[in-house]
């Protein structure tokens, strides 16, 4: 089912409670706070939003319970599509006063106003002008510092000596841990017994004391609330209390001192702290910018529980971005997205690894996974209506990134952007049908997998491609078709890139089989002048090629040979000037392909 519906653009204004007059002292803080909240509203009008397309959601049907646990799974929306609120505007009084604390918060004891940059390669693919809030590069490489500093610096005294406590394996922790520092406070953090050591060194290095308990964060929170109660100290949330989303609100106000004519502002979601405080902002200074929360389509807590109406739970949620990876959203931050954001979009991992990519691309910056969300949210989002020449903001919400997890990103990169294609091609298991496959397929092949087998009468032969276009892509997935090569595009299933290439074939039982492991040089041709050497003299029966960038590219073949043919064979391939050397006596190669 699909349906049109106009994303919202309301001026609080027009809500039935902001008709109340409110008497202001001019000479009160208060009055000053008014009076520059007057100036700054002068911002200019958004024309009408443009019409957008929203698939249904799935959702769990018939749900009464204010929290209810249902699976992450959003099939029907595409990534960029605009999951359109209907925000209530929420009460002017209290929004008020939002908007007076957050710009009193006194942040700026730890954290800096982070830059707001153009992003020029992103700006020209898109056609926009597209800027990156810079929040990677506060102290902790993150956002989090403000909401945990504004909460505890307005603890008392008395509080302060008590210490506080929280639960956190992830940027909350440095913050908390930050601010108990520079308050002469100490702050205690529960992480789970599976943190990272390097998170753990992270936080003792701020002056936390570290208490590692449970194996999930949910017994690591539960035992920190134990704690707070039986010690009678304060407990820091990691998004749900108006001080912390007020913290995180003063990044608004700096983005409305460093841009006009917003079209919109992405915002990453977990627990929704920071989207609700930049909401608090923005709705009452700049009401018709756009506030677009962006999940995992994986972790989609907030969308799911906007559009049902009230809190869900989500029964797993996908850690690839773990920093967004909450279950259950705050009711303060549920509560404050539903009076004011205009929508969520949701993108998968192979979007944000993409978005990392390109932040990495304009200016050697490397964003943790979370961290990256909303600009892979923005760029999906601006793809998808086509929006051009607009201010679009996305927030870059931290740099915290755990170093093993480069590799997925890098495999999942190309995939997000269109860059490459991950496909399945089968082929008659016949002397030179791979040959012909490489001749078709041509020189653009980043990665590829192939084993023989015996069992079938088709190999498969499983490969990455770089491609221009969408349309190159038909193009090329037409001609291996009509060639008699069955070929299927698994650019999307995350299954295949994690796991499937590395199955391709398995162990094989056969006669005369040699293993060679090849030093390609790095440049157009050289899988091709390979296989003019050696094919169809001799049966390849194993090749396992990846594109290594700028370095020479390791890869292993295999061959049927007989022993009588290993002398010619060593000639050609010495002739051939690839350095080599012989696998068979690899004991730990043994293991996984020969049987």
């Amino acid at each position: 089912m699909e349906f049109l519906c106009l994303a919202p653009t309301h001026s609080f204004s027009t809500n039935p409670k902001s008709t109340k007059n409110i008497s202001i002292d001019h000479t009160s803080t208060t009055g000053r706070i008014m009076k520059m909240y007057q100036n700054m509203r002068g911002s200019t009008v958004r024309p009408s939003a443009l019409p957008l397309k929203m698939s249904r959601i799935v959702s769990v049907p018939d749900i009464s319970a204010p929290v209810v646990n249902v699976p992450a799974i959003l099939p029907e929306v595409d990534p960029g599509e605009l999951i359109v609120n209907k925000p209530t505007g929420g009460d002017r009084d209290e929004l008020f006063q939002y908007l007076v604390d957050i710009l009193a918060a006194p942040v700026y004891d730890v954290a800096i106003e982070s830059p707001l940059e153009l992003a020029d390669k992103l700006s020209a693919r898109l056609g926009v002008n597209f800027y990156i809030k810079r929040e990677d590069k506060q102290s902790v490489f993150s956002f989090k510092l403000r909401g945990a500093y504004n909460m505890m610096s307005n603890l008392s005294k008395e509080e302060l000596d008590k210490g506080v406590i929280t639960a956190s394996a992830g940027n909350h922790a440095q913050g908390v841990a930050l601010a108990g520092r520079r308050l002469g406070c100490v702050a205690t953090i529960v992480m789970p017994e599976t943190t990272p050591q390097i998170k753990v060194d992270a936080v003792k290095a701020l002056g936390g004391n570290v208490i590692l308990h449970g194996e999930t964060f949910d017994e690591a929170q539960t035992h920190a609330l134990q704690l707070s109660e039986n010690g009678g100290i304060t407990y820091i949330p990691p998004f749900d209390a108006p001080a912390i989303i007020k913290g995180q609100g003063t990044i608004g106000t700096e983005i409305n001192r460093q841009l006009k004519d917003i079209h919109a502002v992405f915002v990453p979601v977990g627990g929704g702290g920071l989207i609700a405080g930049v909401a608090a902002f923005f709705k009452q200074i700049a009401p018709n910018t756009k506030i677009i929360g962006v999940e995992p389509t994986g972790a989609a807590s907030m969308t799911l529980s906007l559009y049902e109406g009230h809190r869900v739970k989500l029964e797993n949620v996908d850690t690839f971005a773990d920093g967004v990876a909450v279950a259950l959203v705050g009711e303060y931050t549920f509560a404050k997205c539903q009076e004011l954001i205009d929508g969520m979009v949701l993108v998968g991992n192979d979007g944000i690894s993409s978005a990392i990519k390109d932040v990495y691309d304009e200016g050697r910056n490397i964003l943790e996974t979370s961290g990256a969300l909303a600009i892979a949210g923005a760029s999906a989002y601006c793809e998808f209506y086509k929006i051009k020449n607009e201010n679009i903001v996305a927030i870059a919400s931290g740099a915290n990134m755990d170093f093993s997890k480069l590799h997925k990103v890098t495999e999942l990169a190309g995939l997000g952007s269109g860059k490459e294609a991950l496909l399945a091609t089968f082929v008659i298991e016949q002397p030179g049908s791979f040959k012909k496959f490489v001749g078709l397929v041509g020189s653009n092949i980043s990665e590829l997998t192939y084993r023989f087998t015996s069992e079938r009468k088709n190999a498969l032969i499983l490969y990455r491609v770089d491609v221009d276009e969408k349309s190159d892509l038909e193009e090329l997935i037409g001609k291996m078709n009509s060639s008699d090569m069955n070929t299927l595009n698994l650019s999307h299933s995350e299954l295949a890139v994690d796991h499937l290439k590395h199955l391709v074939g398995g162990s094989a039982n056969i006669n005369d089989e040699i293993f060679c492991e090849f030093t390609f040089p790095e440049k157009a041709g050289a899988l091709s002048k390979f296989l003019d050497v050696f094919s169809p003299r001799w049966n390849i029966t194993l090749c396992r090629y990846r594109d290594q960038g700028e370095i020479n590219a390791s890869v292993l073949v295999g061959f049927q040979i007989p022993q009588s043919e290993i002398d010619e064979f060593k000639n050609k391939a010495d002739e051939l000037g690839y350095p080599y050397e012989f696998d068979n006596f690899n004991e730990a190669f043994n293991l996984v392909v020969a049987e």
